[in-house]
Order: C-alpha cells, then sequence, then structure tokens
C-alpha cells in the first residue's frame, strides 16, 4: 500500500534506509546490495530525491556517496512514517512556533554564562541559515552537549550549533563579520540578549 502511495517501491526502500540511518553515507552499489534493487532503479530514483532535496550527495574517493537530508523541510514527518523507531509527533516541532521557542528559553535560561542566544535554520521558519542556534558566552560544554541534545531530541533531527566568547562575537559583530551578519540580518528569533548588544526591531 506505501508503495502505490509513494509510487515506487524502490523509493519506498531507499527512504526507509536513509531515514533509519541519519548521518549515514553510503555509495551506489552498496546501496543496491542493502535494498536489494537494480542499479538502475536506484540510479533514477537517488537522482529524483537529489531534485527533491530529501538526500544530499558528495563525492570521496572516486565515488559518489549519498546520506539523508536532515535539514529537508519535512524530514520529521518522512522519519516517522519511514523510521523503525516511533517518533511522538505532539512532542516533534515539525514547524516551529511560539511554544516551541517558549520552551528553548525556558531551557536556555538556565544556562550559567549565556550572555546571548539567537534562533534560526530549522528553529525558525523562513530561516536559510546553516546554523540553528547561535550562542554567546562562557558556557559549560557538559552542560551545553546536554541542553543540545535535549533540543535535538525535541526536533527529531541533528541541530547545528555555535559558541562564541562574548568578546569574539562583539568584536566580529563590529567589523561587520559575514557569519555574524548571515544569521543576525536574516530570519532569526533573539530568545536571550542580556546586554542588549542586538537591537529587536
Amino acid at each position: 500500500m506505501i508503495d502505490a502511495l509513494f509510487g515506487s517501491k524502490t523509493r519506498v526502500k531507499l527512504l526507509h534506509l536513509f531515514l533509519n540511518n541519519p548521518g549515514q553515507s553510503y555509495f551506489v552499489r552498496e546501496i543496491t546490495r542493502k535494498i536489494d534493487e537494480q542499479i538502475n532503479s536506484v540510479r533514477r530514483e537517488l537522482s529524483n530525491m537529489l531534485e527533491v532535496g530529501i538526500i544530499t550527495s558528495d563525492s570521496a574517493d572516486n565515488k559518489l556517496y549519498y546520506q539523508v537530508n536532515q535539514r529537508y523541510e519535512y524530514y520529521v514527518p518522512l522519519k516517522a512514517i519511514f523510521g523503525d523507531q516511533s517518533i511522538d509527533m505532539k512532542e516533534v516541532s515539525v514547524r516551529p512556533d511560539d511554544a516551541s521557542t517558549e520552551k528553548y528559553v525556558t531551557l536556555l535560561a538556565d544556562v550559567t554564562g549565556l550572555r546571548l542566544a539567537v534562533l534560526a535554520g530549522v528553529l525558525v521558519r523562513g530561516s536559510t541559515s546553516s546554523v540553528d542556534i547561535l550562542l554567546v558566552g562562557n558556557i559549560v560544554p557538559a552542560k551545553l552537549k546536554s541542553l543540545v541534545k535535549d533540543i535535538e531530541t525535541s526536533e527529531g533531527r541533528e541541530i547545528n550549533y555555535c559558541v562564541l566568547s562574548y568578546d569574539e562575537f562583539y568584536y566580529r559583530l563590529s567589523v561587520r563579520d559575514r557569519f555574524i551578519t548571515e544569521i543576525i540580518n536574516g530570519k532569526n528569533k533573539i530568545i536571550i540578549d542580556k546586554d542588549n548588544v542586538i537591537n529587536k526591531e
């Protein structure tokens, strides 16, 4: 039945393989062995999936490797359909909203030394940033790992984050560093700004 819904048995097998192994890369012949399908149909479906954006490709050792794109807009719902582990969709923010933002404010408020927290990327609707959370301050790494793990569990995907000391951030902001400028000038949500460094418009 699911084959009919998604148009191709090979595509269904590929989605199952990729969505159950986030972060894992495969080359074409390895994929054909794993899903037991013909190489031509695998290549055709990989090309379709690349075009849609659900997978990405990268070359290494003269081979083209494919893996699931965890930043794909519908990654979480597709993982709920094809993943072997069940996902409670009520717990997952498929589309970021004010309620999920409040949840992150609560999580981040307890982080000692945190002076600025900016959400972007997959955590803010309409953001194209490759960074999901920018954190500024003197933060204990162990506390941060636990926090990011909580957010990843909530989101159902890996989160890209960046931590900067206050001095480095302030310097990079003052010289209009491209990395910082793209985050600040793009779609974002400033959830903590203890020093009022960024003017909220």
